[in-house]
C-alpha cells in the first residue's frame, strides 16, 4: 500500500509533467523533476520507484512514459464515478474546477436541499435531491464522494453515503467524521488549515 503523502506528490509530479513542462521536452533528469515540485531528488526516485518505472543515466525520464507510469498507480483500471454532496458556492467551484481536468474522475452526480437547485443541470452535472442519495449512488455505482454540507448534518449524509456503497470521501464540512476502516476519509478544513498557517507565519516572524 502507498502511502497517502506519496500519492500526493505522485498526483503532484503528474500534474508538472503534462501542464508545466514544454510540449517539445521528451526527457527530464530526477533533479529538474524535483526542483519543480519542491522536493528533494531522493524524495523524488522514492516516490517514482512505486510505480515501478526507472529512468536512464544518460537520458533521464521520459516525460510521456513517467506520466502513463504515474496514471496507470492513481487511475486504476476504471474511471471513479464522483458525487458531491451540497451545491452552494464552494460546492458548484469544486464541479466546475474538477470538469475536464481529469478524464478518469468524473462527477456523475450532485445533491442538494434546494428545490431550485434539484433537477437542474448545473456546472454541467444534474442535481437531485438528497433524499434520492442512496437510489442514485447504488445506480451509478459511485466509489467517491465530496461533502460541503453544513456540520450538523455532515454525519448523517456521510452515514447514508457509506451505506450506499461509497468508499472514499473528501469531506468540507467542518467537523470531525466517523467512516469505518474500509472507507477513506480525508479532511479539508479550510479555517483550520488557515489557522495552521497563521500560527507559523506568525512563529517565523517573532524568531526574526
Amino acid at each position: 500500500m502507498i502511502s497517502d503523502k506519496t500519492v500526493e506528490r505522485l498526483s503532484l509530479y503528474r500534474w508538472l509533467l503534462e501542464t508545466k513542462v514544454d510540449k517539445d521536452t521528451v526527457s527530464l533528469f530526477s533533479h529538474q523533476i524535483a526542483a519543480m515540485a519542491c522536493v528533494s531528488p531522493a524524495q523524488l526516485r522514492r516516490d517514482l520507484m512505486t510505480t515501478g518505472y526507472s529512468g536512464s543515466s544518460t537520458r533521464g525520464y521520459s516525460v510521456k512514459e513517467l506520466a502513463g507510469s504515474i496514471a496507470g498507480v492513481l487511475d486504476g483500471n476504471e474511471p471513479a464515478k464522483v458525487a458531491l454532496i451540497g451545491m452552494g458556492n464552494l460546492g458548484r467551484a469544486i464541479v466546475s474546477f474538477l470538469r475536464g481536468r481529469r478524464s478518469r474522475l468524473k462527477v456523475v452526480a450532485t445533491f442538494d436541499t434546494d428545490s431550485r437547485k434539484t433537477g437542474r443541470v448545473i456546472s454541467g452535472c444534474r442535481c437531485y435531491g438528497q433524499n434520492r442519495i442512496e437510489e442514485i449512488v447504488t445506480r451509478e455505482q459511485i466509489s467517491v464522494a465530496v461533502i460541503t454540507v453544513p456540520s450538523d448534518v455532515a454525519q448523517k449524509v456521510t452515514d447514508r453515503l457509506v451505506n450506499a456503497g461509497v468508499t472514499g470521501i473528501l469531506n468540507y464540512a467542518p467537523v470531525p467524521l466517523r467512516v469505518p476502516e474500509r472507507v477513506y476519509l480525508e479532511n479539508r478544513d479550510v479555517t483550520t488549515a488557515l489557522e495552521k498557517v497563521a500560527y507559523f507565519a506568525r512563529k517565523s516572524t517573532e524568531k526574526e
